[in-house]
């Protein structure tokens, strides 16, 4: 295998070369070095009172004075104070929880039970953090947040290097959204010997293309692998840099869309529960807030239950597709690649066993891949990561 660095965060310091813990740290600081220099924090999409502030603050900016703009510049100032007073909890009240989610599907669901209001109906305060994915992870290493929405294997690498969490809610798995895609002229996967492939070593579309060369007979040593940032690959297919990318949607599908003839290879419906998708919890945080946590976990089942609601279908296509800016008929595409998870499947593949039915038995597969490939050292226990009780007790208090 040969590896090409793909950008400066990298540089000598991937997971690979350095080894299961110093690696990731180094990785860690540079990403977070990187995008201090390239971007400003998210504001954060909130519930509760959070959301009651900036009620509070579009309707003071709607009777702002019209004659000067010292009038309008003093009106706004107050009405920030006003929001700022209002975001802050009542006395005696708990902080809001802190969750970091990011682009991917199963993730953009949380929008819906945001904008339906469900946080506020269970009686919990919920601040939404969105960011891009790597940036989510790097903020709950930091504790910035208290919760992260990740894959199971991502949560693997965190906690093998000091940011162990708690997987208490199964958003989905991926069932096509993840794809190896390929330049016009390569048919299957087995043309891709000897092959340039970008892909962002060590993550999850690393594990989903290590599957496909394992189905035609090919290892990591027949191909050439070029690191790159997941959201850099399309345009590396594009411009005819690589061969091949393995990649999330969005960016699968603008690599099928811009690379004239492209076309996916192999996809995460070819090894479903390969990678799930959860929202993982701090031990502090679900050992102070349990029962605000199983609320969130209750608001999950009533978002899911509203976007399979063939009667709301399109309302919630055209909630997520307002949070990612894309047109609602693409979004609808992006869906049909993410398998929902809601009570009963929840419940099913929390429960222990091997293979990819159950997110531990998927968890234990991904933990091998990541020592063989030097993610990380040692093996890991994996059932520490993840705890179905609170689904248990979400659904005893419907």
């Amino acid at each position: 295998m040969t590896i090409l660095r793909g950008s400066m965060r990298w540089g000598t310091m991937g997971w690979g070369s350095m080894g299961w813990g110093k690696g990731f740290c180094c990785w860690l600081l540079l990403r977070a070095c990187d995008q201090a220099c390239q971007r400003e924090p998210a504001a954060p999409a909130t519930s509760g009172a959070a959301a009651s502030g900036g009620s509070a603050q579009n309707a003071a900016g709607q009777n702002t004075g019209q004659n000067t703009s010292a009038q309008t510049t003093a009106a706004e100032t107050a009405a920030a104070r006003t929001a700022a007073a209002q975001d802050r909890p009542l006395p005696g009240a708990p902080a809001a929880l802190r969750i970091a989610y990011s682009d991917w599907p199963g993730w953009v669901a949380w929008q819906v039970a945001i904008e339906q209001r469900y946080f506020d109906e269970l009686g919990v305060q919920v601040a939404f953090e969105w960011l891009e994915y790597v940036p989510t992870i790097e903020a709950f290493s930091e504790g910035k947040v208290d919760a992260v929405c990740m894959t199971n294997g991502d949560a693997l690498v965190a906690g093998s290097s000091g940011a162990p969490s708690v997987g208490i809610l199964l958003n989905d798995y991926s069932s096509g959204n993840d794809m190896l895609v390929a330049r016009q002229g390569i048919d299957g996967v087995a043309m891709l010997r000897n092959k340039k492939i970008a892909v962002e070593v060590g993550f999850v579309d690393h594990l989903l293309l290590m599957q496909a060369l394992k189905s035609v007979g090919l290892g990591e040593a027949d191909v050439d692998i070029v690191n790159t940032k997941t959201h850099e690959a399309p345009e590396l297919l594009r411009a005819g840099s690589v061969d091949a990318i393995a990649a999330w949607q969005p960016h699968s599908g603008r690599a099928l869309d811009e690379a004239a003839g492209a076309r996916a290879l192999f996809t995460s419906a070819n090894v479903p529960g390969l990678i799930y998708d959860l929202l993982f919890v701090s031990h502090g945080s679900l050992s102070q807030r349990r029962a605000d946590w199983v609320k969130v976990v209750a608001a999950w089942f009533r978002a899911v239950d509203f976007i399979l609601d063939p009667q709301h279908r399109v309302e919630a296509i055209q909630i997520m597709a307002r949070r990612m800016g894309l047109p609602e008929e693409r979004y609808a595409k992006l869906m049909a690649g993410t398998h929902l998870l809601g009570r009963e499947e929840n419940q099913r593949r929390f429960r222990p066993a091997p293979g990819l039915e159950s997110v531990q038995g998927s968890s234990e597969i991904v933990d091998r891949f990541n020592v063989d490939n030097r993610v990380y050292k040692d093996p890991l226990v994996v059932a520490p990561y993840f705890d179905g009780s609170l689904v248990d007790e979400a659904l005893r208090q419907k």
